[in-house]
């Protein structure tokens, strides 16, 4: 069974200041999001599911099924506020997507298949894509369940343009890991690379480890994040910024032993847009390669 590529395109790129994941960065008019349907179809995965919004529907019908259709398997899903289980409401001063766990619990009916996430607007080199087909092909069901992700060194995620959200990663002996912290300002400083951000100051070495959003997963996560967002749900009624981001269902199912998450390396090269001020040094970087 060939894995499926899971791309989360929903964000609204407050900080970019508009529609990145359509943003034509590459030498003949590619998005980032080509490079990484190309490495998936190219690395062995059968399909790909996009999660996005409602509003974004036309344009991507437009501008992003036609590149795809004729290459590979192409479905897409929306993730919107009140995409919420049965008994729950959307609190109407919610502005805000819920997080990028509940992007892929939108995605349950679309993937039957082990499946890798990634975001649209990150590029995260070939080789990545290679070594995580390796383990959702060999590893993807295993019981109790072992998941995967890629990690990058931290000094080679930074934007030199602000400071970035970054899960900061250990892992043991054997390479699985065993702490993600996330970190919400992370960037250069006077005193080197830091995380800024109140009551949770600290200085980071830069070879650490880092998740970039690229997650391996069997079927059975759905399961896990359905009752994982209920219990989210009842606790923050009224917090209407509350996210419900991977990195806390992966520390729930550690610290629970539910599953185990390996951490895959490769020498790919990550980069990607989260200023606008970005644009100018992903667009050169693409023209090299």
């Amino acid at each position: 069974m060939k894995p499926t590529l899971l791309v989360l395109a929903a964000g609204m790129g407050s900080r970019y200041g508009g529609l990145k994941q359509l943003d034509q960065m590459g030498p003949n008019g590619e998005t980032i999001m080509d490079y990484s349907v190309r490495y998936a179809l190219e690395s062995g995965f059968g399909k790909v599911v996009f999660v996005i919004r409602r509003v974004m529907e036309e344009d991507f019908k437009q501008y992003v099924l036609p590149r795809y259709a004729d290459k590979i398997a192409v479905e897409y899903v929306f993730q919107e506020l009140d995409m919420l289980p049965e008994g729950f409401s959307v609190n109407p001063e919610r502005q805000k997507p819920y997080g990028t766990a509940h992007a892929i619990l939108v995605a349950k009916d679309a993937v039957k298949e082990p499946f890798t996430v990634i975001n649209a607007d990150d590029f995260y080199g070939k080789e990545a894509f290679q070594v995580m087909a390796d383990f959702l092909t060999n590893e993807a069901e295993t019981v109790p369940p072992t998941y995967a992700m890629v990690g990058y060194r931290l000094d080679k995620t930074l934007s030199e343009n602000g400071t970035v959200s970054r899960g900061v990663c250990t892992t043991d002996e054997n390479g699985y890991l065993v702490t993600i912290v996330e970190n919400h300002k992370v960037g250069y400083t006077d005193n080197g690379i830091e995380n800024i951000e109140e009551g949770l100051c600290c200085k980071y070495r830069g070879d650490e480890p880092v998740s970039m959003n690229f997650w391996g997963f069997s079927p059975k996560f759905f399961d896990c994040l359905n009752g994982l967002f209920i219990d989210f749900l009842n606790e923050n009624q009224s917090n209407v910024k509350a996210e419900f981001p991977i990195p806390n269902v992966i520390s729930y199912l550690m610290s629970h032993n539910e599953a185990k998450i390996k951490v895959l390396h490769s020498n790919a090269e990550w980069f990607g847009v989260t200023y606008k001020e970005d644009r100018p040094y992903v667009v050169e970087k693409l023209k090299r390669l």
